[in-house]
């Protein structure tokens, strides 16, 4: 029992960890700091709103709804299966907010950094058709090096926060160790070029 407790503890804490630092509020925090850095800080708030809309807000919510209805078990969306039927529908919102800020004239970096999220996406797709990825340290590295390139190198020290979600994902049992780092290079690697390539 006393074994147990602790045992219980820490998982209690790794589910926090996982369920806070998930790839939706990551995506909101990501948004907001770089629409507040824009030379016209209002007009980057407004189109950072339109990016944490359809990249985080809309696909939470199908996410719950497909909980409701029974055809995803999780909000982290834990079973492979269900991630190749929710994954597609993420990569059609945010294909919309890439649209809108073509077509409304947003400054480049929030357009670097929606095209930088579905280069993310269409790059774990299909390695999701057959190996369960992390999305959790891709999304979080994915913002790191977003911000890094865009706003601040000392972003970087917030790397050892994608250490402790990869820890947490391992704790619970969600993901294995190999996934949690093929989730961090790819992430970071994906993001910070394509970021970087759209003048980010």
């Amino acid at each position: 029992m006393t074994t147990a407790q602790p045992a219980q503890a820490t998982n209690r804490r790794a589910q926090l960890i996982t369920d806070g630092l998930k790839p939706s509020n990551i995506l909101i925090i990501e948004c907001l700091v770089l629409g507040a850095v824009q030379d016209n800080m209002l007009t980057g708030l407004a189109w950072s709103i339109v990016g944490l809309l359809f990249s985080a807000v809309i696909p939470m919510a199908y996410i719950k709804r497909s909980m409701r209805a029974g055809t995803v078990s999780d909000q982290h969306v834990g079973n492979r299966a269900s991630r190749m039927v929710v994954l597609p529908v993420i990569m059609g919102s945010v294909a919309v907010a890439l649209i809108a800020m073509y077509v409304g004239g947003a400054p480049q970096q929030m357009k670097a950094l929606v095209v930088s999220m579905m280069a993310t996406l269409l790059v774990i797709l299909p390695i999701t058709a057959f190996w369960k990825i992390s999305l959790h340290t891709a999304v979080s590295t994915g913002a790191i090096a977003v911000l890094a390139v865009g706003v601040t190198w000392w972003v970087l020290l917030a790397l050892p926060v994608v250490g402790l979600i990869g820890w947490s994902r391992v704790e619970i049992r969600d993901h294995t160790v190999g996934q949690v780092i093929a989730g961090t290079v790819v992430g970071g690697a994906v993001a910070g070029f394509a970021f970087a390539l759209m003048g980010g």
